[in-house]
């Protein structure tokens, strides 16, 4: 007999060698259906997980629970999907006839739209760094190429000198589930990363050859980490006076937003963000039409 135990390991394996799931989405299923496996064994007293056990009412219980605990409702509406996932997989692989997620029904999430930066704190943030030490030059080109090419921080910390073309300015960018997508950069973002790269050899100098690929290095001469990324923009966030809820995300944001305000085609923007649905995308339409409701309001003579 198959237990839900064997099967999700089964189901891990498919996410990261047939799905190409990066290694943190992995991480984000096994912690979110192993809780869900560890609900299951403490209502039914057991080691291991039946297949019978996983029916809707089980799971039912299970989503009554974490509303009980205090999980927050993107938490539940997270778990929840993939309970889901899950479910869709033990379907095809034959261990069961009927999704028992599919009856389920999640909680009503607030619409939040992203917090992003003006076009000013943009420039105020992007000049903070001071391009008098190689540090501060290295942190310029990350902070312009981030903003210019609209990149995900996970994307930034990947990249490999051999992925741009500083001639073209084009960067191949490999991002979620291993899609590779062609992202674009301004003359200031290649001016920031032709100085970076002048002293990147310094760097080097200092670690190991297992770097060498790595296009952001630390004073180690090691690949950047997206945490260390996150701790340099809490710095200049605080010298240029910014909103500390700023995150290296909120410049994707910031990139979208400022795109389709100025005209951009939302489907090159989707383009451009890697996003699989246009749907993503469609939440920066929701910012600028925001915007447009408020300038008319306050500039309209019979807007109030």
């Amino acid at each position: 007999t198959v237990t839900l135990e064997k099967a999700l390991a089964d189901f891990l394996l498919h996410l990261s060698l047939e799905k190409n799931s990066s290694a943190q989405t992995v991480k984000s299923y096994r912690e979110d259906l192993s809780q869900s496996l560890e609900f299951l064994r403490q209502q039914n007293k057991t080691t291991f997980s039946d297949m019978k056990d996983w029916n809707t009412r089980s799971l039912r219980a299970f989503v009554a629970w974490l509303h009980e605990q205090g999980y927050a409702k993107t938490t539940v509406a997270r778990r929840l999907a993939a309970v889901r996932t899950f479910g869709k997989f033990l379907c095809r692989q034959g261990l069961m006839a009927v999704n028992p997620a599919v009856a389920l029904r999640g909680p009503r999430l607030d619409k939040k739209l992203p917090h992003f930066l003006t076009l000013q704190q943009v420039e105020a943030l992007l000049d903070a760094p001071g391009i008098a030490t190689a540090p501060g030059r290295r942190d310029r080109a990350i902070l312009e190429t981030i903003y210019s090419a609209g990149l995900r921080v996970s994307e930034l910390v990947g990249l490999n000198v051999a992925d741009l073309d500083l001639q073209e300015g084009v960067i191949v960018i490999r991002g979620k589930g291993m899609q590779e997508r062609l992202a674009l950069l301004g003359p200031h973002a290649i001016a920031a990363l032709q100085a970076w790269i002048v002293d990147r050899t310094s760097f080097l100098e200092a670690g190991s050859e297992a770097a060498g690929d790595a296009m952001f290095l630390n004073k180690n001469g090691t690949r950047l980490t997206t945490r260390s990324i996150g701790r340099m923009l809490e710095k200049y966030l605080r010298q240029a006076n910014l909103d500390p809820r700023t995150t290296p995300h909120t410049l994707r944001h910031s990139f979208a937003t400022h795109l389709l305000d100025n005209g951009a085609d939302i489907r090159g923007v989707q383009e451009l963000l890697g996003h699989k649905s246009l749907t993503t995308t469609q939440v920066y339409t929701h910012i600028s039409t925001k915007r447009l409701t408020e300038g008319f309001q306050q500039a309209h003579p019979r807007a109030s």
